[in-house]
Parts: C-alpha cells; structure tokens; sequence
C-alpha cells in the first residue's frame, strides 16, 4: 500500500509540475502495478531499465548519422573549436561517471533511494530532466573516493 501512495505523491508532483516525462514514468509503473503478478516483469525492469534506455538514448543519438545529417566532415569540423573540444571531454565524464555510478548502485542499492529523490526535486523543482541518476550516482561515487581518501590520512 506504502509503493502505491509514494507513486500517488510522485504522480500529484509531476502534475503539479507539469512534468510529461515523470508523468508517463509514473503512469507507466501504475499500470505495471495493476497487472496481476507483475513482480518479475517490475524486477526485470528495475534491472535492465537503465540498459534500456542508454540504448534507447543511443539510438536516437545516432539517428541524425543514419539519415546523413550528421556526417564525418562535421565531428572533424567541431573538433575545430573550443567548443567541440570540451563537449568531447565533458562526454567521456559522463562516460565515466555513468559507469562507476551504475558500480556504485549496484554496489549499494539503498543509494538509489536518495538518487531517485534527488533526480525528482531536480525536475520539479529546477526544471531538470530525469536523464541523471546514473550521472548523480558516479557524482555520489567520485566524492565518496575523495572523503574516503581524506579521511582515511
């Protein structure tokens, strides 16, 4: 009954914010709920969830490339600017980071709690987009090395 009211509160939230994508998310996971023993089908999407849809971002990413708006000639032309340069390396961060976030969660699943709260304050509240709890979790990674480091000396 308790998953039931939190989604309820997420659900009014994502109204109240006007928030599509939190909306259908919380919808969707609704509608999973209602259809009986669907227990394994929430387990395998709480597991392979996160694989999904970097695939799915993946695909739409490569999109513009299949259909020869993006071509070669362009990366080569962005690597010309400062700009090009520093999206590269802002890229694989986040590379980076996605990994040792997805480490760390599956390291420690309770995190998951405080990123999910995190990652719903930053789109209701900031107008953010909920693409960073795997982002958040090689954040949470990184700065629990550094106390870890710091503290242990």
């Amino acid at each position: 009954m308790e998953s039931w009211l939190f989604l309820g509160v997420i659900l009014l939230i994502a109204l109240i914010a006007k928030n599509q994508s939190l909306l259908i998310a919380t919808v969707a996971i609704l509608v999973l709920k209602l259809i009986p023993h669907s227990d394994k089908l929430l387990s395998l999407l709480n597991k392979q969830g996160i694989n999904w849809g970097v695939t799915l971002i993946s695909a739409t990413i490569l999109v513009p490339i299949a259909t020869g708006d993006i071509v070669l000639k362009d990366l080569l032309n962005t690597l010309k600017s400062p700009l090009g340069w520093v999206a590269t390396i802002c890229g694989v961060l986040v590379a980076v980071l996605s990994s040792k976030g997805v480490g760390l969660i599956n390291q420690s699943p309770e995190v998951t709690v405080a990123l999910v709260f995190g990652t719903i304050m930053g789109v209701v509240f900031l107008k953010g987009i909920a693409a960073g709890p795997v982002i958040a979790a090689g954040i949470t990674y990184c700065i629990m090395q550094v106390i870890q480091v710091v503290t242990n000396h």
